[in-house]
């Protein structure tokens, strides 16, 4: 992503000697301006001054996190739950470096995230001082912009063009890193917020051409991805998939794009996905590709994904359109204009009955199956939650591992905003604060997060986060005693070598919950986590439902490493 860095001298605008805030001050009335209500983070030296302006009153709650990395993904899980910035702040040097991770995985997977972050005092910079750490250029890589800001009257610009950019066109990750003396110095008056800036509207000859290309499509399929959800475009994808009756295949970041239950709806492709659905994209002849990726887990080789299909590609970033795949039909510009757009333009199109039955033979021919077995398989623990849950209005996240992917498949999400996830990033940890962030977002929701025992315990810590803030989250691990993803692999191509993957000698994960303050029980069968459940939701306080599954499971179907999409390794009584 471009990186615009603003470190300018002091100017003779900001020696006014009385100006009307602090920078401190300046940073909580901006932020209040742009309607940020929640923040996330954790005080330390350089950042103080504005730790000060809290102390001395603000409209925005700031949640005090356990470790900087948590702000991060609360953060996160705040601005995928409700559409809106998310913002973290965190002191300089190892405060900031502990928000690396947050932010790649914000830029992973388009999340408009703000991290605001102390500096030693300007005159120091360059110096080593204690806790000094250049995080502009360690995060210039990974950000929209960043800016580091040595003249108060610039603090409130940059701030400014900063939560712009975070949300504007493609979203995404920025960050101010202000020394501690700009914000103790003048910074000058609010003034009037910028405008939001319009929609950038796609060409009318582009919508034209994909509108040509569909009604003379026999085989076609929307494959849709995180862009729709961002976009806050579920609504007009619906519209143009009823209209057209052409079926939908959504990504891991797409779920919940298009309710679950629909009958169009085919679920999630690649590497663990349907194979139904990956069978639908390799024999598609114009796939409508709609703020997707081209990721590799869902294409496999490149060479080998949706060989007789053309490409109608829609995207608000001109660098991801033909980026992998080359779009024949390119349509650059805000996915819900496209797609309303396009549904103009249908002129009575229907897809084709017979392509609609065939993707439906082979759904009813190569279902999700496991092997039942006694204990409690975790398979079977996704598809009671699924149950149990049913008709509340549910935000699913999840940690990275075997225990994602069950998710992916056997959770049925009916909107969007409604599972999170870390995609792009793979990060594990990523679960369980993305969940406190989600809660302090959508309070009245019901927050879920499906955890590993590895993922767990990366951010068990901020559980006492959610305790100390009253922000009831449930959390349920899937504990197999390994991790589980690594070992699959290791088990299936490398000879069973299994390598640092075991952890039988166990955390007691409902022990450290009550640790920690919140609720936590062990279940082994279905009848207890029945129960469990229904006390989680009972308590009204942070609940830990540790789940020993059985060990050992294989996540199935999954893709053959370098083999097309369309070929899967599947339950064992299908090979």
């Amino acid at each position: 992503m471009a990186t615009t860095t603003s470190s300018e001298p002091r100017s003779q605008a900001a020696s006014n000697p009385e100006p009307a805030l602090t920078g401190a001050e300046a940073i909580l009335r901006v932020l209040e301006q742009a309607g940020v209500e929640v923040c996330f983070g954790m005080p330390g030296g350089a950042i103080l001054p504005l730790y000060d302006a809290f102390a001395r009153g603000s409209g925005i709650r700031h949640v005090l996190v356990r470790h900087e990395q948590g702000a991060g993904h609360m953060a996160e899980g705040y601005a995928r739950s409700t559409g809106r910035l998310g913002v973290a702040i965190a002191t300089s040097g190892p405060g900031a470096t502990n928000l690396v991770t947050p932010i790649a995985n914000a830029a992973m997977d388009s999340t408009p995230l703000l991290c605001v972050t102390g500096q030693v005092s300007s005159a120091l910079i360059g110096t080593s001082a204690f806790q000094e750490c250049d995080i502009v250029n360690v995060t210039r890589p990974l950000v929209k912009g960043s800016w580091l800001v040595t003249d108060p009257a610039r603090l409130i610009p940059s701030l400014r063009e900063a939560i712009a950019l975070a949300q504007a066109g493609r979203p995404g990750p920025v960050l101010v890193d202000v020394p501690r003396d700009v914000q103790e110095a003048p910074a000058g008056r609010l003034g009037e917020g910028p405008l939001a800036e319009p929609e950038a509207e796609p060409e009318a000859a582009a919508l034209d051409a994909v509108g040509a290309a569909l009604r003379e499509a026999e085989r076609p399929v929307l494959y849709v991805g995180g862009g729709v959800v961002n976009a806050g475009a579920g609504a007009e994808l619906l519209s143009l998939a009823e209209a057209a009756g052409v079926p939908v295949v959504a990504t891991l970041m797409g779920k919940g794009a298009v309710p679950e239950r629909h009958p169009l709806c085919l679920g999630c492709p690649g590497m663990h996905g349907g194979r139904w659905a990956n069978l639908a994209l390799h024999e598609a002849d114009l796939i409508l590709a709609v703020g997707v990726r081209f990721d590799d887990r869902v294409t496999g080789p490149l060479e080998t994904f949706a060989p007789h299909a053309r490409v109608a590609h829609f995207d608000i970033d001109p660098r991801e359109i033909g980026k992998l795949r080359a779009a024949e039909f390119p349509v650059l510009g805000a996915l819900r204009l496209g797609l309303s757009g396009l549904r103009e333009r249908l002129d009575g199109y229907r897809c084709p009955q017979r392509w609609r039955r065939q993707v439906g033979a082979w759904r009813e021919r190569y279902p999700l199956r496991y092997a039942p077995a006694p204990g409690l398989k975790p398979q079977r623990v996704l598809e009671r939650l699924d149950e149990l849950f049913a008709g509340r209005e549910v935000v699913w996240t999840t940690g990275v591992g075997q225990h994602q992917m069950w998710a992916m498949q056997y959770l049925h999400c009916e909107r969007p905003r409604s599972f999170l996830t870390s995609g792009g990033h793979g990060t594990m940890g990523f679960g369980l604060p993305a969940a406190i962030g989600a809660k302090a977002g959508r309070p009245g929701a019901t927050v879920v997060c499906v955890d590993g025992d590895g993922s767990f315990q990366m951010t068990a810590q901020e559980l006492a986060t959610a305790v100390a803030e009253r922000l009831p989250v449930i959390v349920v691990i899937l504990n197999n005693g390994f991790l589980g993803m690594v070992q699959q692999w290791q088990t299936l191509f490398y000879e069973e070598r299994l390598a640092e993957v075991d952890l039988t000698h166990p955390t007691d994960c409902a022990l450290v919950a009550r640790g920690f303050g919140a609720a936590g029980v062990t279940v082994r069968s279905e009848a207890e986590l029945e129960a469990a459940v229904a006390a989680a939701l009972a308590a009204d306080r942070p609940t830990v439902i540790d789940a020993h599954v059985t060990p050992g499971e294989a996540l199935l179907p999954m893709m053959r490493p370098g083999a097309p999409a369309s070929e899967m390794i599947e339950f064992e009584a299908e090979r």
